[in-house]
């Protein structure tokens, strides 16, 4: 375990701490190491070879300078304590003892010559690696690019050919390598709106997305008032200066820096002095270095104009009206400000319908009229998309008349479903084959650029080689990358990540569901509970509930990337208080299974304090337009076991302890929104905490268990959604004609109520009877339970 994950934090350059350097087996040398983009071949090709104390690094001035620094730091932090720099032919006598380490274009004569048998790279941003051992023990380490940026990329790779030998020696695996991009676009867009990432965070990134193999980064902060609402505007100086250093760095990791401009709220298509205004902004960025360009013209209306120019020009305000504007003013940025100005690639554009498959009038414009350098980016077929398929890109390239380019909103959380969540789930759902039908991908990451790199992480590997993309290993992989490779910190991080794991869409279901890890375990949980096989149960949860426990220490203990443990600060906290409250409540269990009721009680009311600690936690500072709410942990899974436990507790002696009978049960209700299938009664007893039922909205909607058999009822439990009651009452039923209220209730908040009722006579139908809303739409409830027992 432990090499495995060193060798997936060394493919990224990270110093090797101790706790993930341990010696290689017998055997090892046979191994093939894990190496994350995974390339497209990789192969044994002989022995591991040492990293000797003196390394020979033999470069050109056609050897790119940022991919020679770059492994003159990897050998020093690997074992060489010296480095020495050679021409081709011109090595010392001494160096036949020394490994030696040829660098540069695949061309270059002797490089060629040591290739044998790999595959010379022939694609763009391609490289070919060679790791041979000498007669006299020495070896050989051969790094081919197709061209600057695939030199750069090999010694990326070259990271994770190292393993650890021996106390402090290193070898690199005999491996041969050959490898590619598959998706011409990899990284990101900062396209989210609230707190933009501040200059420093930027120039991390850039570093990171060299690390990952990532060569784009749009700058298109919806709250940098220079990039929307003053767009005609120039920078300040000092804002310009950051920009220049920003473009540099990202040169410095070949990493394309795009500059987008997004005018669309403002902007007069038809006038000449707005359309100098943005080739000026153009312009400025162009002279700092700036060699890619994009217009957003996503989030506007184009069911009005900025000016009554427009209306003459293009006729009344409309999709297609909307389109001719577009085009005209793309086509004049291509034309005359991109083909003029040397180096500068294709324009990308964002249109303003950017998430479905429906032909309009506003996408036959495009596909007719766009220039077909203009590069077109499309979200799916969502804002966020639960999936995206060849067939779906397919569609979209040909309503756009072109291969589109796709802005994927994960992780990016600046809506409302995302409120108080971190997303922190693998990159995934994205269908393999994808290279075939895309022109690249740039995931919009978080307001949190730190905690953003575990889903980038993936998205940069998916879209260097989307068929061997593998979600899981890929997770473990970045998580390891944030530690540092160290293997404790690494654990608590995949431990984190899976309370953190739900991905919302902008609809009522995820598209990834939380804390699936945890979930499997408490379900396994209550299965052995129920089988009476107690002792065993709690002893396999509470070993994971010590893990989150004690999460929080080993992400604060130093190897974590100190950016992450701020980013997740509030969240580390509300998951040590929810680790601690787990625990605590699965200690009550096992001391009421004893018979030991006041210890018991004491347990569980340390826990049920805990529980209120954790919710009373609020994100301060807020990066987010949410503001300062509550840290979501394991929301719907954690939070729904400590209340049934808690249940369970409180009612031992009634009921036999009162399981919870409503999934076997029929759910109905008065009404559902909308008629939607997504949110009929079913939703309320089908155990996914992630699916909900909502009524029509009325005061008096309804829903109701009928259970399998008569029972009798010691609880109810409803886990709301923000669309909670006022007030509701509890009924029951023996017919389901005649109703008797067993509670009124008036929550505080929208949260899990937990209603108890003296089990008496057998009853067979359990209903929530809404009295008052909480807001204007209907009612919400993600489950029902209720708990009891079978009156026979």
């Amino acid at each position: 375990m432990a090499a495995a994950v060193a060798a997936a934090a060394l493919v990224l350059g990270i110093p090797a701490p101790s706790a993930a350097g341990v010696p290689s087996p017998p055997g090892a040398a046979a191994a093939l190491p894990v190496v994350h983009p995974a390339s497209q071949s990789l192969t044994r090709a002989g022995d591991d070879v040492p990293v000797t104390r003196r390394v020979v690094l033999v470069t050109d001035r056609d050897t790119d300078p940022a991919a020679a620094t770059r492994i003159a730091q990897v050998l020093s932090a690997h074992g060489a304590t010296r480095v020495d720099t050679a021409a081709p032919g011109h090595r010392d006598a001494s160096s036949g003892r020394d490994l030696t380490v040829l660098l540069g274009d695949a061309s270059r004569p002797d490089i060629a010559a040591a290739l044998r048998g790999t595959t010379e790279p022939g694609h763009a941003e391609g490289y070919a690696i060679r790791v041979t051992r000498g007669e006299h023990g020495a070896g050989a380490v051969t790094l081919a690019g197709h061209d600057a940026a695939g030199q750069f990329y090999a010694v990326q790779t070259l990271r994770g050919l190292l393993r650890q030998s021996g106390d402090d020696g290193w070898r690199i695996s005999g491996v041969r390598v050959d490898d590619h991009p598959s998706m011409a676009l990899r990284g990101t867009i900062e396209g989210f709106y609230g707190q933009p990432w501040t200059h420093q965070e930027r120039l991390d990134q850039m570093d990171f997305h060299g690390d990952v193999k990532a060569n784009t980064y749009i700058y298109a902060p919806k709250d940098d008032p220079y990039h929307r609402g003053k767009w005609r505007e120039p920078y300040p100086a000092d804002k310009l200066d950051e920009l220049g250093e920003l473009v540099r760095r990202a040169a410095a990791n070949h990493v394309r820096f795009t500059f987008a401009v997004s005018p669309g709220e403002s902007i007069c298509y038809s006038d000449p002095a707005d359309r100098a205004a943005l080739k000026a902004k153009l312009r400025a960025m162009y002279d700092l270095g700036t060699r890619a360009f994009s217009i957003p013209l996503d989030d506007i209306s184009y069911t009005r104009w900025n000016c009554g120019g427009d209306n003459a020009a293009y006729g009344a305000p409309g999709r297609e009206a909307a389109a001719a504007a577009q085009v005209d003013l793309l086509n004049d940025v291509q034309r005359t400000f991109v083909a003029t100005h040397e180096g500068v690639r294709p324009l990308q554009m964002v249109p303003t319908e950017y998430g479905d498959l429906t032909d309009t009038a506003y996408k036959r414009k495009m596909r007719a009229s766009l220039d077909p350098a203009v590069v077109v980016m499309w979200t799916g077929t969502d804002v966020v998309p639960p999936s995206i398929t060849n067939a779906q890109a397919d569609a979209a390239s040909a309503l756009f008349g072109r291969k589109v380019f796709v802005w994927d909103n994960y992780p990016v959380n600046d809506f409302g479903n995302t409120s108080g969540r971190l997303l922190l789930a693998p990159y995934d759902k994205r269908e393999a084959g994808l290279s075939d039908h895309l022109s690249g991908i740039v995931a919009n990451p978080m307001n949190q650029p730190y905690a953003s790199k575990v889903a980038v992480f993936g998205a940069a590997s998916f879209a260097w080689n989307d068929r061997a993309y593998q979600a899981d290993a890929n997770w473990t992989g970045a998580m390891s990358y944030l530690a540092g490779g160290d293997r404790r910190a690494t654990e608590a991080l995949l431990v984190f990540g899976d309370l953190e794991h739900l991905a919302p869409t902008f609809g009522s279901t995820p598209w990834q569901s939380q804390a699936p890890r945890l979930a499997a375990r408490v379900a396994a949980f209550w299965d052995a509970w129920d089988d009476g096989d107690r002792r065993r149960a709690v002893k396999a949860l509470r070993a994971y509930a010590r893990d989150i426990e004690r999460a929080p220490a080993a992400i604060r203990g130093g190897a974590v990337q100190r950016g992450f443990v701020t980013d997740a600060d509030d969240w580390v906290d509300a998951t040590g208080l929810w680790g601690r409250a787990t625990v605590s409540m699965l200690d009550a269990l096992a001391a009421r299974d004893r018979g030991d009721e006041d210890r018991a009680e004491t347990l569980a009311a340390a826990s049920r304090a805990l529980q209120d600690r954790a919710g009373a936690l609020r994100t301060a500072p807020a990066r987010n337009t949410w503001g300062e709410v509550r840290p979501k942990v394991g929301d719907g899974v954690l939070d729904t076991f400590l209340v049934e436990a808690g249940v369970r507790l409180d009612l031992w002696d009634v009921a036999d302890g009162a399981r919870n009978l409503a999934p076997a049960g029929t759910a109905t209700a008065s009404s559902v929104e909308q008629d939607l299938d997504r949110f009929t009664a079913g939703k309320v007893n089908d155990g996914d905490p992630a699916t909900r039922w909502a009524s029509g909205y009325s005061d008096d909607a309804w829903v109701q268990i009928e259970l399998a058999a008569p029972a009798r009822v010691a609880a109810v439990t409803l886990a709301w959604e923000a669309a909670c009651a006022n007030e509701y009452r509890i009924q029951t039923s023996s017919d389901g004609t005649a109703w008797t209220t067993v509670a009124t209730e008036r929550p505080e908040s929208c949260g899990n109520d937990v209603v108890r009722t003296s089990p008496g006579e057998p009853v067979r139908f359990v209903r929530m009877q809404g009295v008052e809303r909480r807001t204007t739409w209907g009612y919400s409830i993600h489950e029902f339970g209720v708990y009891g027992a079978p009156a026979n």
